[in-house]
């Protein structure tokens, strides 16, 4: 007799498959959903932040205006801040400039360019010098090229001076058994070396080069404050200076702030008080939009602050440094 051949749940197979299937095609249906959105959200980001870029380096129509340059930190002679004070100089739209400075100065050669830009803007256009926290060395060489000088009451000034630093590691090396020797066509060729005490005719030599840059600091704070070289010479011994000291002695010209700097403008210089003042800020050195960092920076200060470790990027901005320095040591 003839028997079906039968196999148990034959039907519950290609169910469990389908099943089986069709989870596997929503699973890579949803994968691919999500790629696509992730891939959307990603160009939606990448399009804002060309967009803000963009934004911040478009530059508007100005009009006549009176310059805001912001002279910050340390002064190296940036030349793209040189090239903006040249194009400033030339343009019929700046009237004026108010030069912000908040800076323990730099290098004596950026300390010296920056005075000579700034002292050919002044020759065809008013300048006013408005102190912030710190204009001292260097950052008050870059003072004295305005005008006329305005400070707060609890301004850091002063600070006339030069001062040629080298490390010397000789000890430490002696310390962990290290010797450095040398061939060199003469005895004062690359001194200071820092590997070994520094000859005493090393060190009359960089005396000399200190001695000059210091005439010439001095040579400018006489003939730009009128002041006699002996009344300079007292003036410079290094010190410091509050704001409301400065006035005293006369390395300043007022208590105030950029108010006061823009009625002076508009009293002496005849320049329209109604003009609105206008950050410039030097050119990028390429033609590429770049991302304004300025709040990264402010969050790592802020990071380094709570961390009682606010000076370190000041300090490795003054290890950078090299030569003959304009610049106020304190907190470095």
């Amino acid at each position: 007799m003839f028997r079906p051949f039968f196999i148990p749940n034959a039907c519950a197979i290609p169910l469990r498959m389908t099943h089986d299937i069709d989870h596997i095609l929503n699973h890579i249906s949803l994968k691919k959903s999500r790629r696509r959105w992730r891939m959307v959200a990603i160009a939606a980001i990448a399009a804002l932040v060309v967009g803000l870029v963009a934004a911040g380096n478009y530059e508007q129509p100005r009009g006549p205006h009176v310059a805001r340059l912001e002279v910050n930190g340390l002064i190296t002679g940036d030349e793209r801040q040189l090239k903006l004070i040249r194009d400033m100089t030339t343009e019929d739209d700046v009237k004026a400039m108010i030069i912000r400075i908040d800076s323990p100065g730099g290098t004596t050669v950026g300390s010296e360019a920056l005075y000579e830009e700034l002292r050919k803007f002044g020759a065809k256009k008013p300048m006013v010098a408005v102190m912030d926290s710190v204009a001292a060395s260097g950052g008050y060489i870059t003072a004295i090229s305005a005008d006329r000088i305005y400070a707060r009451g609890n301004t850091i000034t002063g600070s006339i001076g030069v001062i040629f630093s080298y490390p010397d590691v000789s000890q430490l090396l002696n310390t962990i058994g290290v010797k450095m020797e040398e061939v060199k066509s003469g005895e004062l060729k690359a001194e200071p070396s820092g590997t070994h005490p520094v000859p005493e005719k090393a060190k009359v030599v960089m005396q000399e080069m200190v001695n000059d840059g210091f005439v010439w600091f001095k040579g400018l704070v006489a003939e730009r404050r009128k002041l006699d070289s002996a009344t300079v010479d007292r003036l410079a011994d290094g010190r410091v200076y509050s704001g409301r000291q400065a006035l005293t002695v006369k390395l300043i010209d007022e208590l105030g702030t950029e108010v006061e700097a823009r009625q002076w403008l508009a009293k002496e210089k005849q320049i329209n008080a109604d003009l609105e003042t206008l950050t410039r800020e030097p050119p990028s050195t390429d033609n590429k939009p770049k991302l304004n960092l300025s709040w990264g920076r402010a969050a790592a200060d802020t990071i380094l602050a709570s961390l009682g470790l606010d000076g370190l990027r000041q300090k490795a901005e003054v290890v950078k440094l090299d030569g003959l320095l304009v610049l106020w040591r304190a907190g470095y």
